[in-house]
């Protein structure tokens, strides 16, 4: 690996790896604002945006977005996260200027086409309309209401179809201009990419956005409790979860590797103890979220609703049993090299 990184005096951050024998280049710009940075009345708002991204700008309507990516060999996608939204693409070597271009053009020009936006937003209420119908799904947002109650971690990251609704063009020029600045981006790029010449054109396209206020967003306060919903569905969906460390905690890494030790695999305590063993769910999955100052460990799994209870008791007791044998240091030799192989 060679990265190498670059702050301009906006603020704009620039990141690249350079790959040896890569033959693709990946690039992407991350805005460190996402769900968690809006108020009641703009949830789900970051989301719109991310869905307005290739609708249209001045000089390029949605279909010339698309084209232009994929006469580089390549595809363009973004995501919404709590504290991030980001825009990506995957092309061939040389083309990183075109992307960056179309980012910077879609991220400082968009028009917000009146028809366009009020078939996205029917778009968004369909996707949420499709969690409500997925309990794999609901169950999680269920989770982070209860981990999280009355707060923006605590709520789905996709909105209400009340907010929804509510959006406009106003609304969402007035959250960019709050919120989406030089200062506030990070250019990223990585494959057969050269760092130099990223910098340039990130410079050139970016280098002159205004400066904005530090994106802030109020302290985690995590309560836990409990949450139901029925469902038609013939399994009960369980999700059992503690409030974990933020990403950069110094045992952000341990808390990683004690989710793999726990629930990481077939070989894990929690396989062989809930499917192996007593046969009470089909599969069962750990897993450790991090958010900057908080985070959620969890266990999810699909039970027959009569099992939920054994599923329960037999879950934590492979949590208590893992703790204390993790703590003496047994069990941990996959999860770390799993762990090892995740992050290169």
């Amino acid at each position: 690996m060679s990265v190498e990184t670059t702050t301009l005096p906006s603020g704009l951050r620039i990141v690249t790896d350079r790959m040896d024998g890569a033959e693709t280049a990946s690039v992407a710009v991350y805005v460190a604002v996402g769900s968690r940075n809006e108020s009641a009345e703009q949830h789900g708002l970051s989301h719109l945006i991310e869905h307005m991204a290739f609708k249209g700008t001045r000089t390029r309507d949605a279909r010339t977005i698309a084209a232009e990516i994929e006469e580089a060999g390549g595809d363009i996608n973004a995501e919404t996260a709590s504290e991030h939204t980001a825009y990506l693409a995957r092309l061939l070597p040389g083309e990183v200027d075109r992307a960056l271009e179309i980012f910077a053009d879609i991220l400082t020009d968009s028009v917000f086409d009146p028809h366009e936006l009020g078939r996205e937003k029917n778009v968004i209420l369909q996707e949420i309309a499709a969690v409500e119908d997925d309990p794999d799904d609901l169950v999680m947002e269920l989770m982070d209401r209860a981990a999280y109650p009355d707060q923006p971690l605590g709520r789905p990251i996709l909105g209400t179809k009340k907010t929804v609704k509510s959006f406009d063009a106003g609304m969402i020029r007035a959250y960019l201009d709050r919120f989406y600045g030089a200062n506030s981006l990070i250019v990223s790029a990585a494959g057969a990419v050269d760092h130099a010449e990223i910098a340039r054109a990130a410079e050139r396209l970016f280098g002159a956005m205004p400066q904005v206020d530090a994106p802030a967003f109020e302290p985690a306060r995590y309560r836990g409790g409990e949450e139901k919903s029925r469902h038609g569905a013939e399994q009960a969906n369980v999700v059992i979860a503690f409030e974990s460390v933020g990403h950069t905690d110094k045992d952000a890494c341990a808390a990683h590797v004690f989710s793999g030790a726990v629930g990481g695999g077939m070989s894990s305590r929690l396989f062989q103890e809930v499917r192996e063993k007593r046969g009470l769910a089909y599969t069962i999955d750990s897993f450790n979220w991090s958010y900057d100052d908080t985070g959620l460990f969890g266990l999810q799994a699909a039970t027959d609703p009569r099992d939920a209870s054994e599923f329960a008791r037999v879950a934590v007791g492979c949590l208590a049993l893992g703790a204390r044998r993790s703590r003496r240091g047994r069990r941990c030799a996959a999860p770390k090299a799993q762990a090892k192989v995740s992050a290169c």
